[in-house]
């Protein structure tokens, strides 16, 4: 028996379909989630379904260019591991944890497997508490949770790694906390950009990134997010510090897992999209979570398809947030930056016992200017503003004020737009919403509203 386990289990490939390889093992079949060396190591396999007592069938992690039928196949006798520990930090990894950054490979760190159990209920904390993030439209609309999960919805171009990297900025500045960006599926240069201004602004000690690019097999992508949740668990568990973990984009994980789905045969469900993809996609995201040592909190940006917020793979992000922060391309092209679409977007933390009272009362009434604005945009049209009763004409003067005062210039923007960068607490950026809903501004032209901080800038 003893020498049973100490001699490598090593068997030969029966057959590559692109990603996906077939092996056959005559003494023992390696377990679901066991990694396979191929090719002297070149090629890395994750096994995904044993077929019958001899033949298992796993994804690559790596190109498969070069591997033939017959090739030896040793089981490594483990899962896919991350490295956790304070060496991580500042450090750039892909989804073996190598380290990419062109430095040595860190020293001081254990190995853990990606695949783990979210924390137990019993251990998980329920009380709710605001995330400030210094940008005025989603602090006083779309408020964000400690410890929650929100998504930044958007189509190509929109805006959603602008938006990502500036709150990266702004949260790193005020917490004492551990940034983890997670890139699945995402353009190298962006990868390359990022660590460059994170390096630029300082904030680089406090920051771990894990990137699978687009270039890499599905199976890469696909378990990318797992590694990055790995180190964020270490963060939280054992050095109970708060963790931002940052994922561009979630849409990426379900393709990559849609791309392996249909590589294995299974069949697919509605649109194309993999029949397991609500599981999969809940593996990953209950494992962000709130426990009695400490807060991952989350934030997802989420390609969505044809800007089609019905489709499967946003419907079942949606499911798992805390706050939808849904932006616009119709206010991208109007200039209006951050382009969110003030009334699609929502959150959870918005009620009065959270938020307060004021705050609460505050945000629906801004709601309901801009809504009323967005009916009577269709009669201005046709008949122009000098139709409008009095009071009409004014609701459209605060709810074009309030678009334009909810705009803000990004640090990480300043080398394109030239403006520097605001960071408003949530007092500024209530105190400037009331002020303009009491039409203290109605004198004022809308633009000098366009792109301040607080209010209190128009005067000059």
């Amino acid at each position: 028996m003893s020498d049973h386990t100490t001699l490598p289990n090593t068997g030969a490939v029966i057959a590559v379909r692109g990603s996906v390889v077939d092996v056959r093992f005559d003494t023992r079949l390696p377990p679901i989630y066991a990694l396979l060396h191929a090719d002297g190591g070149r090629v890395v396999i994750e096994v995904l379904s044993q077929l019958d007592a001899q033949r298992v069938r796993g994804i690559a992690l790596t190109p498969t260019q070069g591997l033939a039928r017959g090739m030896a196949v040793e089981d490594t006798g483990g899962p896919l591991m991350a490295p956790v520990g304070a060496g991580i930090l500042a450090r750039m990894f892909d989804v073996f944890g190598n380290a990419i950054d062109r430095e040595p490979a860190p020293a001081d760190v254990q190995w853990r497997t990606v695949h783990r159990d979210p924390p137990a209920l019993a251990r998980r904390s329920t009380k709710s508490e605001i995330f400030e993030t210094g940008i005025k439209v989603i602090d006083v609309l779309v408020p964000l949770e400690r410890g929650g999960k929100a998504g930044l919805f958007g189509g190509a171009g929109v805006g959603k790694t602008v938006l990502l990297t500036e709150m990266i900025h702004n949260m790193i500045g005020h917490q004492e906390g551990v940034s983890i960006f997670c890139g699945i599926g995402e353009r190298c240069r962006e990868g390359e950009e990022l660590y460059r201004d994170m390096k630029e602004a300082g904030v680089l000690p406090h920051m771990v990134m894990v990137f699978g690019q687009m270039n890499e097999p599905p199976g890469s992508r696909f378990r990318v997010g797992h590694a990055a949740l790995t180190m964020a668990e270490y963060f939280r568990d054992d050095e109970h510090r708060d963790v931002l973990l940052l994922i561009d984009n979630i849409f990426r994980f379900i393709q990559a897992g849609m791309e392996v789905s249909g590589l294995m045969g299974q069949m697919p469900s509605r649109l194309g999209y993999q029949p397991t993809m609500g599981t999969e996609l809940s593996r990953l995201e209950e494992r962000i979570a709130n426990t009695d040592a400490g807060a991952i909190t989350s934030i997802q940006a989420v390609y969505v398809p044809a800007d089609d917020l019905t489709d499967p793979a946003a419907v079942h992000t949606f499911s798992h947030l805390s706050a939808s922060i849904v932006l616009s391309r119709k206010r991208a092209s109007e200039g209006l930056y951050p382009a969110v679409d003030l009334l699609q977007s929502s959150s959870k933390m918005a009620t009065p016992g959270i938020v307060g009272e004021r705050h609460y009362q505050l945000a629906q009434e801004i709601r309901r200017t801009l809504a009323q604005y967005e009916d009577l945009k269709d009669v201005i049209a046709m008949l122009g503003l000098e139709q409008l009763s009095a009071d009409d004409r004014k609701v459209v003067g605060r709810a074009r004020r309030l678009e334009r005062f909810l705009t803000q210039p990004f640090f990480t923007t300043e080398q394109f737009s030239g403006i520097k960068g605001r960071l408003v607490s949530l007092s500024d950026s209530l105190d400037g919403c009331e002020r303009i809903l009491r039409d203290e501004f109605k004198d004022v032209p809308e633009r000098a509203l366009y792109m301040i901080g607080a209010v209190d800038e128009v005067k000059s």
